[in-house]
């Protein structure tokens, strides 16, 4: 392979697969030497600025979706003729590889792949983006078996139509209802589709299936699914339901969020009854409102090969023949509507969204319209002078020089985190909100210096200038913590000190002598070990200083009674020894002698004049 690098330091190893707009590289990111996936553009596409638009899309997409659940997405940008984005290299394969290698997964399996793909989605349609692509090739399974989402090209922040029908056909197995027929979408939208794709991770097959896109998509607005346990009889009943309630045909029918069917299928896994009915989803009538795709009439024909009878011709009513064909005739004519087959006839309206004002401008002028209304708005997403929003829609078809009213960003609005510290966390979630700020606390910790119940940590810190809708992070105080005193009695000074201050203790030491313990090593603590006590208090050591040593006095010359009197007056012990001498009872020899320095309690022996008794 031609040694290919992107930006100056992602130099490509391998190259990993191919797709309609772009390829995808294993790369070594040079500058932090790790290893990622690049996705590259394919030049024939670079200079169309819809497709640059959708590229960048992408990348803008992901990068500020924070979750285990979605790929990470480093960097993007542009590399001579064509656009690339860096984002995690994943080792594992894509749903749809793993379905046709293995075919139907087990119900506990499907159920906690489905869980992981809600967590992406309840991340993503909290900051308003819906993905609008879900299906097995876009949900990639790691070695490890953890799941994340990827490709959000056609995501768009808001409910909205389809930009164009190729969107539409390309994925026609997985769109919801709404989308094969360009009504506005929600959040329920990708639940529906997240719907499709657990039914065939569950049975190995399709919900509905055709030869042609357009025939897919029709079965999606009007046909029900056999139920899953027709197809494979081992499958939960309560994954079955998750699914069933997931494609209802009516997007009030379905879950209202991903959270609430990450729940569902998290009772599947642990082996509890789900919250969902078992229903099979209701299908729209013949004659609905136009907006819908009515039901074609179907077309039946004889059994091959059956006998006919004849019979003898008899005249019948004509009328009833008219009025099945006209019946028909409408049915037709509401279908080929729906499908944009009929219709005001016109050009077909440029995609403009993501491009600059003035990129916009020159395009709508170039497809033969006329620039409209232009209005801002905030967008925390969408870079400043960037269309954000169309009308009418692209992909529709407009009559030459209709008026093309666009909505472009005008960045984030910036609002000032107010001050939370000291506050209780009501209070300051109070505060956060009102500052149009997302209140996300960390866990709680000990202060010494912080009341329960208060804040005293928060992140960004007060007066900074942050996105409205950013997070402020904030830690409540647990109050003072309390520890066990070790006991550092019989150990050594340095010994002592650090068991202490490691335990989150100040120290405090004195001296004094000691006979039974040796010099250097604790004497006695306090408070005492085992005492529970504030964090950071103080605990007082008392050091031995060893044996006090006494200077002997000089008893010599003294009678017996007043060298015995101060020996032990002086801390010493007394042994006597007695010599006839001609001086009755007085001490004439001591051992040891002045000014000898001895330990306490140590013997000095006197000798005393005196005849034995």
């Amino acid at each position: 392979m031609e040694e290919m690098v992107f930006g100056r330091r992602y130099r490509v190893t391998e190259k990993l697969g191919s797709g309609g707009m772009a390829e995808v590289y294993k790369a070594v990111d040079e500058v932090l030497g790790r290893t990622v996936a690049v996705k590259v553009m394919h030049p024939r596409y670079a200079a169309d600025p819809t497709f640059a638009a959708r590229f960048r899309q992408e990348a803008q997409a992901a990068a500020n979706l924070q979750s285990p659940y979605i790929v990470n997405m480093y960097d993007w940008g542009q590399d001579g003729t064509t656009y690339y984005i860096v984002m995690e290299y994943l080792r594992g394969t894509d749903l749809k590889t793993l379905i046709q290698q293995q075919g139907a997964l087990d119900s506990r399996r499907v159920a906690e792949i489905g869980m992981q793909v809600c967590g992406a989605l309840s991340v993503a349609h909290g900051y308003d983006v819906i993905h609008r692509d879900i299906k097995p090739h876009n949900i990639m399974v790691t070695s490890e078996g953890a799941v994340k989402v990827t490709d959000f090209g056609i995501a768009r922040a808001g409910n909205t139509t389809m930009t164009q029908t190729g969107s539409v056909l390309g994925s026609a197995h997985y769109v919801s209802p709404e989308q094969a027929q360009g009504r506005p979408l929600t959040a329920t939208s990708d639940l529906y589709s997240l719907g499709v794709v657990l039914y065939e991770a569950a049975t190995g097959q399709l919900p509905f299936d055709a030869d042609a896109p357009v025939a897919v998509a029709l079965k999606q607005v009007n046909e029900a699914p056999r139920r899953p346990r027709e197809i494979n009889p081992s499958i939960d009943p309560g994954l079955e339901a998750v699914i069933l309630k997931a494609m209802a045909k009516q997007p009030t029918e379905r879950y209202e969020t991903a959270e609430e069917m990450r729940r569902d299928l998290q009772r599947v896994v642990q082996g509890g009854a789900v919250q969902a009915t078992a229903v099979v989803p209701a299908v729209a009538a013949v004659g609905g409102p136009s907006d819908e795709t009515a039901v074609m009439a179907p077309v039946t024909s004889a059994r091959a090969g059956a006998p006919t009878t004849r019979t003898a011709p008899r005249r019948k009513p004509v009328w009833p023949w008219i009025l099945l064909a006209l019946l028909l005739i409408a049915s037709g004519l509401v279908a080929a509507y729906t499908l944009g087959l009929l219709g005001p006839q016109g050009i077909p309206v440029p995609e403009v969204v993501g491009m600059s004002l003035e990129q916009a401008e020159t395009v709508i002028i170039e497809q033969g319209f006329t620039l409209g209304e232009v209005t801002e708005e905030f967008n925390n997403e969408i870079e400043v002078g960037e269309v954000i929003a169309q009308s009418p829609d692209a992909g529709t078809t407009a009559e030459k020089s209709t008026p093309i009213d666009l909505t472009v960003s005008k960045g984030p609005k910036l609002v000032e985190v107010p001050k939370i510290t000291g506050l209780s966390e009501e209070e300051a979630r109070a505060a956060i909100a009102d500052a149009g700020l997302v209140a996300e606390p960390l866990p709680d910790e000990y202060s010494s210096k912080t009341e329960v119940g208060e804040v005293f940590k928060q992140s960004p810190g007060a007066g900074d200038e942050v996105e409205e809708g950013s997070a402020v992070q904030y830690v409540v105080s647990r109050g003072k913590r309390t520890v066990s005193v070790p006991d550092v009695t019989g150990r050594s000074r340095a010994s002592a000190e650090s068991a202490l201050r490691n335990a989150g203790f100040k120290v405090s030491v004195s001296e004094q002598f000691s006979e039974d313990v040796d010099d250097g090593d604790v004497v006695s603590q306090s408070p005492a070990s085992g005492t529970e006590v504030v964090e950071g208090s103080t605990v007082s050591i008392v050091v031995s200083k060893g044996s006090e040593l006494i200077e002997v006095p000089d008893v010599i010359g003294a009678t017996e009674t007043e060298a015995r009197q101060t020996l032990e007056g002086s801390g010493l012990k007394v042994k006597v020894e007695y010599e006839p001498h001609s001086e009755a009872n007085t001490v004439l020899d001591q051992t040891p002698k002045n000014p000898a320095m001895v330990k306490r309690n140590t013997t000095v022996t006197i000798v005393v004049d005196a005849t034995e008794p």
